[in-house]
């Protein structure tokens, strides 16, 4: 099949995570690198031999080679910037969270629907090869999820990005951060979340957002989770998750999985990469290949982005 065409926002640090994974699959070219700073993105665009660069998302999505768009912008970009790429006939993966209010995520999934295109978000734990193993093990029969107790903790008093770069705009923990878990929870369980309760701890006075919180949900099966975020942590860093069930314990540290003797279990042919951020890329462009509604679509995403509504409710009236 003929190539896909990609244009990609945001250079950042999970831009440039993209861009690695996208050079291990066949048949996909960035032509067009957008973002705010022209001469960083000249320097990555030569690095990766993207022809095209602008600081404006318009020119991009006017260029009619462009087939696809990839946004790894600020969060409070990102539900605008989903809408115009599909109205300018382009299909688009838009890194999590989808929006930062339930209203934008509802307005998304109804362009896709009017326009048919592949709307997904970057919802990396369903394509994580630790979390595709004990998938696959639930739905073989052999695992079924009693609990997750999940961790995440970053250190990040000051506005910065993953790579320590000071950042333009302020990340959330829950918009953000807890809707990985949310999502990868209802997931996993098979079952919709029917109870999710939430404290947070002091607003922060510069970033003016909480910089710890906590997290409880209940799927229609039964199963729980206990989700603890911080921005407060100072080591180790990432998401850890464990999973309890009824024939075993995994602990997930993202493409890595233990059993819960912390034996290491291979995961290495559980798909074709050991690289969550390409074997999303690459669910991404499978599913513009087939003309199929691809996981993680902006629509199988919403019942998550409405539990998050819920527990913002519930902060705002604490």
């Amino acid at each position: 099949m003929k190539n896909i065409n990609v244009a990609l926002a945001g250079a950042g640090a999970f831009g440039i995570k993209h861009l690695d994974g996208i050079q291990n699959i066949d048949g996909i070219q960035v032509v067009s690198l957008i973002s705010r700073d022209l001469e960083k993105t000249q320097e990555v665009a030569d690095k990766y031999g993207i022809a095209h660069v602008t600081t404006d998302l318009a020119e991009s999505l006017a260029r009619p080679e462009v087939d696809a768009v990839i946004l790894c912008t600020p969060t409070q970009m990102h539900a605008e910037q989903s809408i115009a790429c599909l109205q300018a006939g382009k299909h688009v993966q838009v890194e999590i969270p989808l929006c930062d209010n339930l209203a934008d995520g509802l307005r998304v999934a109804e362009v896709q629907k009017k326009t048919g295109l592949v709307a997904m978000v970057g919802h990396t734990r369903r394509f994580n090869p630790s979390h595709q193993y004990v998938h696959q093990k639930i739905k073989a029969g052999e695992f079924n999820i009693q609990q997750m107790d999940v961790q995440t903790y970053f250190f990040r008093r000051t506005n910065t990005n993953a790579l320590g770069q000071a950042r333009s705009w302020t990340d959330h923990l829950l918009w953000h951060h807890a809707a990985h878990t949310v999502d990868l929870f209802a997931y996993q369980a098979g079952a919709p979340i029917v109870k999710a309760n939430a404290i947070q701890g002091p607003i922060h006075p510069e970033l003016g957002i909480a910089m710890d919180m906590s997290i409880q949900l209940k799927a229609a099966n039964g199963a729980i989770c206990t989700l603890s975020l911080s921005f407060n942590n100072d080591g180790p860093l990432g998401t850890f998750f464990r999973y309890i069930g009824d024939s075993a314990t995994y602990i997930a540290r993202y493409d890595d999985l233990f059993n819960g003797k912390e034996e290491k279990i291979d995961v290495s042919k559980v798909d074709v990469s050991m690289n969550g951020i390409e074997l999303q890329d690459r669910e991404f462009f499978a599913a513009i290949r087939e003309g199929r509604e691809p996981n993680a679509s902006v629509a199988q995403l919403l019942p998550c982005y409405q539990v998050l509504h819920d527990l913002e409710q519930q902060l705002n009236a604490a």
